[in-house]
């Protein structure tokens, strides 16, 4: 993959206008990272967490896995993929992100009834924001 001058501020736009500090991006052609500022060293970082999964009944955040623009649908005036009360499975497509002029489909990886939509279609989320929140 390679990057040209466009690709280049489109990230540097989208880290901006974030509250992000650092950005990894690791794919078998591209390695990048930008850390903005004071941003804490890597081996200071808060340790993932060990919270058990939710039970069922329980709520479930559907987060966004990266850094990008959220489109709740297809294309423009398409239906969305979800609307509150949607039963989904573990592999239904929730919604889209694009990174880079790059769609990439959000599957909603857990079954239940979609009870919260958390963002707005076309803003920009940030990765671990939660996008939906599934009744599981």
């Amino acid at each position: 993959m390679s990057l040209d001058d466009d690709d280049v501020r489109e990230i540097l736009r989208l880290i901006d206008e974030s509250e992000l500090h650092e950005l990894r991006i690791d794919t078998p052609e591209l390695q990048l990272h930008v850390r903005r500022g004071q941003a804490p060293a890597p081996d200071q970082q808060p340790e993932p967490s060990t919270a058990a999964p939710p039970a069922a009944g329980d709520l479930h955040a559907i987060e966004s896995p990266m850094l990008g623009v959220f489109y709740r649908a297809s294309a423009p005036g398409a239906d969305p993929y979800v609307e509150l009360g949607a039963r989904v499975e573990p592999e239904t497509v929730v919604c889209l992100i694009e990174v880079m002029k790059m769609m990439n489909s959000i599957v909603a990886g857990v079954a239940g009834t979609i009870v919260e939509i958390c963002a707005e279609n076309a803003e920009l989320v940030e990765h671990g924001q939660p996008l939906f929140r599934v009744e599981a």
